[in-house]
């Protein structure tokens, strides 16, 4: 996975555009049904857009109906981490790119086999690359 990257908001804000530094410095959420990867069904490989980490395969990417990216889990352990989110009025499991930090989306209980879990990601956190996973 590679060290921690640490940045100063101002290097976020140079390095991200207008809508990634909002949802992965400011943990934000795109629209349902506007990312460019929420009917991404090519084979690949779903990396943070923040700093390059290896995230998601898209052979654990479902259809959920949410219009968000969905995957029953992430590429290996220790990709990404998670920390209780008790904003909006409920509580919810955040996910982050344990490289960077960049929040990504949440993670919710009601997915398919084979983990039962849903990682709903925002489209514009991701980078998608054609292609296997890296080793």
């Amino acid at each position: 996975m590679g060290d921690r990257l640490v940045l100063s908001d101002e290097e976020w804000r140079r390095r991200l555009t207008r809508a990634q530094y909002e949802v992965l410095r400011r943990q934000g959420t795109e629209p349902a049904f506007t990312g460019a990867l929420w009917e991404e069904h090519r084979e690949g490989t779903f990396f943070c857009a923040g700093c390059g980490n290896p995230l998601f395969r898209s052979s654990d990417k479902f259809d959920s109906g949410t219009g968000w990216p969905s995957f029953t889990r992430p590429l290996e352990p220790g990709r990404v981490e998670e920390q209780r989110d008790a904003s909006h009025g409920m509580v919810r499991t955040e996910v982050h790119c344990a490289r960077c930090g960049g929040h990504q989306g949440h993670v919710f209980d009601d997915g398919p086999a084979p983990t039962g879990l849903r990682y709903c990601i925002n489209s514009v956190s991701l980078e998608f690359r054609v292609g296997s996973a890296p080793v």
